[in-house]
């Protein structure tokens, strides 16, 4: 008996008897039995105790000592007298129509939250990928009733069910995934954000975004909340007028120079002062051959003078000097980049009062880059939608 509750306290499953364990050199096989006990017919639910007939299941378990365990358990089938219906007895460690014990069930729960297709997850514990599909359906991912003082929205290519762009909410402060939306049309944003009572959207404070107009129209759901473009949507603005004069230029240039241009058009990019000596003779010999890069590579200076003002009081009016300073130049690279700062002026200025970005929202969005292709994507907006929050919400 004693032997017993060891070997039993080891295998963590109570209520067996262990008849006989076979160990070689791939796996470990284990045979169990159990002590008849009156049952309850699941039908009419009188008690009998009539058994009816054996059989013998084989059952995966974990692995132990690095091989494969099966579990050998004699089950009986037991009958009602009263209402002539057969039935199996039940087992803590196994559960209902599965041939894997409850640890296999937690261990496949566990191996889901980490970045691997369900196909290895399968491979892994020598279960069927359907296997683990259903395992998965039987995850729920509960509504968010909540919101955060300061709110994230950020779009990424998901192309499930149809649409292409499906929509990530976090809470930026503690760095949280808040849920994922199937599309981002205004109405069905709007639609969404309506399902929160007033109260609880008035605790958002700041919501941050990229300049996509849609975003900013659910400003209003939101009334003690100031609208935060992402720093790195409004720098490269600058970066784009700047590149697009550059490509221009390189069109009547050299083959030489052509290349050289390209080579070390990451060097126009950066502010001349934190350039070493040698990065600012490559960068002005670039920009003194051409008087219109000259011009965009001053406006680029510029606007970064702007960018990194400390004091947002300033802020302002350095955005003005930079916007009025590139309208009389007039500059057809620099249309949309002078669009933006006069559509979106406000937003970015708050960027200065508050230094919230949407930088853990796009490394999220890395990572679901990563969900995606390890498993060739999802078809369904249900499968992705819960695949990332059970991973990356936890």
């Amino acid at each position: 008996m004693f032997q017993q509750n060891l070997i039993t306290n080891l295998l963590g499953i109570a209520n067996v008897f262990v008849d006989k364990i076979e160990n070689n050199s791939t796996n470990i096989e284990i045979y169990l039995s159990t002590q008849a006990k009156e049952q309850v017919c699941p039908c009419c639910g009188q008690t009998t105790k009539y058994i009816h007939d054996y059989r013998i299941q084989k059952i995966r378990d974990i692995p132990f000592q690095g091989k494969e365990t099966f579990l050998y358990l004699r089950k009986r089938r037991y009958i009602c007298k009263a209402c002539n219906k057969r039935f199996f007895e039940k087992y803590d460690f196994l559960p209902k129509y599965r041939h894997f014990t409850g640890r296999v069930y937690v261990s496949v729960l566990n191996a889901l939250r980490e970045k691997i297709s369900f196909k290895d997850i399968g491979k892994r514990f020598d279960i069927s990928s359907a296997s683990v599909f259903k395992i998965f359906e039987y995850i729920a991912i509960t509504t968010p009733t909540s919101l955060p003082v300061v709110l994230g929205i950020d779009e990424f290519k998901g192309n499930t069910n149809g649409e292409k762009f499906q929509v990530i909410l976090t809470n930026i402060k503690d760095r949280k995934v808040i849920d994922i939306l199937p599309n981002r049309h205004k109405s069905d944003l709007i639609t969404y954000f309506l399902r929160f009572p007033r109260a609880e959207r008035e605790k958002v404070r700041v919501l941050v975004m990229d300049m996509w107009e849609n975003y900013r129209a659910l400003a209003w759901l939101f009334p003690n909340a100031r609208v935060v473009v992402d720093r790195y949507h409004w720098v490269r603005q600058i970066h784009w007028a700047l590149d697009n004069v550059r490509k221009n230029i390189q069109k009547n240039l050299s083959d030489w120079w052509r290349k050289y241009f390209k080579r070390n058009r990451f060097l126009l990019y950066k502010k001349f002062a934190d350039l070493d000596s040698e990065q600012r003779l490559v960068v002005l010999n670039m920009v003194e051959r051409n008087t219109e890069l000259y011009n965009a590579w001053q406006l680029k200076e510029m606007f970064y003078d702007f960018k990194d003002c400390k004091k947002p009081r300033y802020a302002r009016k350095l955005l003005l000097k930079f916007i009025l300073a590139a309208e009389r130049l007039e500059m057809e690279e620099f249309k949309d980049c002078l669009s933006a700062m006069h559509n979106w002026a406000t937003p970015i200025l708050n960027s200065f009062q508050h230094k919230y970005t949407n930088a853990f929202t796009e490394g999220t969005n890395n990572s679901i880059k990563v969900l995606k292709r390890i498993s060739y994507g999802y078809q369904r907006f249900d499968r992705l939608k819960k695949k990332i929050l059970f991973v990356l919400a936890a």
